[in-house]
């Protein structure tokens, strides 16, 4: 079946006000910017029922809190510092004031895993942890948070997959050979069949079940029993950059990096070159975890 994409990437307009000094101002509040505060909010849910129940020893609540503090802070600098050098800095040399547009996408999730491991070292050195056994606890939280920012992709009509060559997909209005048709011009061309060799894989929805609740459910019941240090964060970084590297296959990659997205062999991408590492350091830390100490849950 094919699908036309009509989400509005607005969640709640809230008009235009003329403000003093500021000057007139059109806030909205957008969906891509939704699904961060739910990736939070997961996060926090989920690790503070790990919290009491003690899967960090001597970490408090308050604790916790500032973890969560610090791990929103690295994802985000992280995330989007991160997209700009791996996949475009040319266009934010060119325009420096796109860094702030988030609400538009352009968010790296390997380069939020750098500021998330920045931001743990720095909360486990404030904490005097490991950090291993920070990465191990905060590993499974995780995977909801990047369910829901492919969500956010899809609903902003951004990185979608490569053409289905079939009758099923989705056709994205956002498609560069779509892109200045109105919407109402698309709805009566796609009424009548005509858009069917634009559908494309919804690849923003394959990451979102893979990455997000694939993961979740295996990383939460594999960390529900005391596990060596380092065994979760290896199976966090083993399972995203396989599962990374295989959908990068129907994605469509970043054009403005190498040869029309493709970094080598017509088929290489960026993401599946960074993912390569993930999958490394996954193996690795399982194969360390053999001989590590496995931390036992306390009170916080």
């Amino acid at each position: 079946m094919t699908v036309l994409h009509q989400i509005d990437p607005i969640a709640l307009d809230l008009g235009t006000w003329n403000l003093p000094v500021v000057g007139t101002v059109h806030p909205q509040i957008h969906w891509y910017g939704v699904m961060y505060l739910f990736a939070f909010a997961t996060a926090w849910w989920l690790g503070r029922s790990r919290i009491r129940a003690g899967r960090l020893p001597g970490v408090d609540e308050q604790g916790f809190g500032d973890l969560i503090f610090y791990g929103a802070l690295g994802a985000v600098l992280g995330g989007r510092l991160g997209y700009i050098l791996f996949y475009d800095l040319s266009t934010y040399l060119a325009e420096p004031l796109q860094v702030f547009k988030i609400w538009q996408g352009g968010m790296s999730f390997h380069g939020g895993l750098l500021g998330v491991l920045v931001a743990a070292w720095l909360w486990s050195r404030r904490h005097r942890h490991h950090l291993a056994d920070t990465l191990d606890f905060v590993a499974p939280l995780v995977p909801p948070g990047l369910g829901f920012g492919r969500l956010g992709n899809y609903i902003n009509g951004e990185l979608f997959g490569k053409p289905t060559q079939g009758d099923w997909g989705v056709v994205f209005p956002t498609d560069p050979q779509l892109q200045g048709i109105p919407l109402d011009q698309l709805q009566a061309q796609f009424a009548t069949g005509a858009l069917d060799a634009y559908a494309r894989h919804p690849s923003q929805l394959y990451q979102a079940g893979l990455e997000g609740l694939t993961m979740f459910v295996l990383l939460w019941w594999f960390s529900r029993q005391p596990r060596p240090r380092y065994a979760v964060m290896g199976v966090f970084a083993l399972l995203y950059g396989t599962f990374r590297f295989i959908v990068e296959f129907v994605r469509v990659p970043d054009a403005q990096v190498g040869d029309a997205g493709y970094l080598a062999m017509g088929w290489l991408t960026m993401g599946q070159v960074l993912s390569v590492p993930l999958i490394a350091l996954g193996l690795f830390w399982l194969w360390r975890s053999r001989r590590s100490p496995t931390l036992a849950p306390s009170a916080a």
